[in-house]
């Protein structure tokens, strides 16, 4: 097989058609669109809370990890399915990468190590023994062979960084789009490289300043088109057709942004709806902190509520209890643990609809 090249791109590839810039114009305007609306909410922090772990579950499902959102949202340690587990190890992983490039804005190896670390709780590191290929589900053969060299992988990877930094003047969603194709090439993990590489797009979405919060449900785009995302992916290495590939990925990140816009729109509103209400039908009750608990958790329970408002197990129970009287939460027992499910919440989040490009 022929060798992995590095970045930039050959000369004689051009990105400089109609389409892609078309595709481009498009995806930027629907980006702005939902960074400005994002940046409009009162607490951004619950929103990541709570949607990132939609993107977690998406991305995870590319890997058929198939897992359900009461897996999710009641999740206890000691007793979740092995699916729901690995979905958690996403949300820390990204939480992990987002803190880094807030912290540094930059994206390091260090960053992207640590980042597969947590998605497969193990320091393994980069690829060392060659043996790694990718293979067709279906039929069993050989469909790409990454670089097997140690040191190949790890230089590629030194270039990748380097041109994820560039300072060249190409668009960042079109370095986005390059760099997922060469990181997924390079595939430098022994496992977690299709995840890890979701996670790195929207770290680069926020390095690049194009969105604040890794809100953008990419990778249900990417569950929806799975068929054409592993094939341009190879139509990439066999024929070289990179505006193909960034045709794809850009109307991806617009698809994804108007339906996040409507997710995001459709949050705050319920958040505005449940605070009136709080205070109309239980204003003893209300307070900020209740509030943004019942929206940071669509399944919250009596530990949240103490933990976050300060208050004792007893309070927090009654707390709960009157919410559950007044028709706010749906009170579910699970195993040993009463939760209380925020249901207009979780619809919401259980029926994301993704439009069509």
């Amino acid at each position: 097989m022929s060798k992995l090249p590095p970045l930039p791109l050959p000369d004689n590839v051009s990105l400089d058609t109609r389409e892609v810039w078309a595709a481009l114009t498009e995806a930027h305007r629907h980006l702005a669109e939902l960074k400005g609306l994002c940046e409009s909410l009162p607490n951004q922090g619950i929103l990541l809370d709570t949607l990132s772990i939609q993107e977690a579950k998406d991305s995870s499902e590319i890997e058929n990890i198939i897992t359900t959102h009461d897996e999710l949202f009641a999740v206890q340690e000691d007793s979740a399915t092995p699916a729901a587990k690995e979905v958690r190890h996403y949300v820390s992983a990204l939480r992990t990468g987002y803190e880094a490039v807030r912290g540094s804005g930059l994206i390091r190896l260090d960053t992207l190590l640590a980042v597969q670390a947590e998605l497969e709780q193990n320091r393994a590191g980069l690829r060392k023994s060659p043996g790694t290929v990718l293979k067709n589900e279906a039929t069993g053969a050989v469909i790409y062979e990454p670089p097997q060299d140690a040191a190949e992988v790890e230089s590629l990877m030194g270039n990748l960084i380097d041109f994820i930094h560039a300072d060249d003047g190409l668009d960042p969603l079109l370095r986005m789009a390059i760099t997922h194709h060469q990181f997924e090439s390079i595939h430098p993990f022994y496992d977690g490289n299709g995840r890890t590489g979701r996670i790195l797009n929207l770290l680069m979405l926020q390095r690049d300043g194009l969105l604040d919060l890794p809100v953008l449900y990419l990778s249900r785009y990417i569950t929806t088109t799975k068929s054409d995302y592993y094939r341009l992916l190879q139509t990439v290495r066999d024929e070289n057709r990179w505006a193909d590939w960034c045709l794809y990925l850009l109307r991806g990140v617009a698809v994804t942004s108007r339906s996040a816009i409507a997710l995001v729109k459709a949050f705050r509103d319920l958040m505005l709806k449940t605070k009136h209400d709080l205070r109309e039908r239980v204003p003893k009750l209300y307070s900020q902190d209740l509030l943004n608990n019942l929206f940071r958790y669509p399944y919250t329970k009596i530990e949240f509520v103490e933990k976050e408002l300060g208050v004792s197990r007893v309070t927090a129970s009654k707390y709960l209890e009157q919410l559950t009287k007044a028709g706010f939460l749906r009170k579910q027992r699970m195993g040993k643990t009463n939760f209380y499910i925020n249901e207009p919440l979780f619809a919401q989040l259980s029926n994301v609809a993704l439009d069509q490009p």
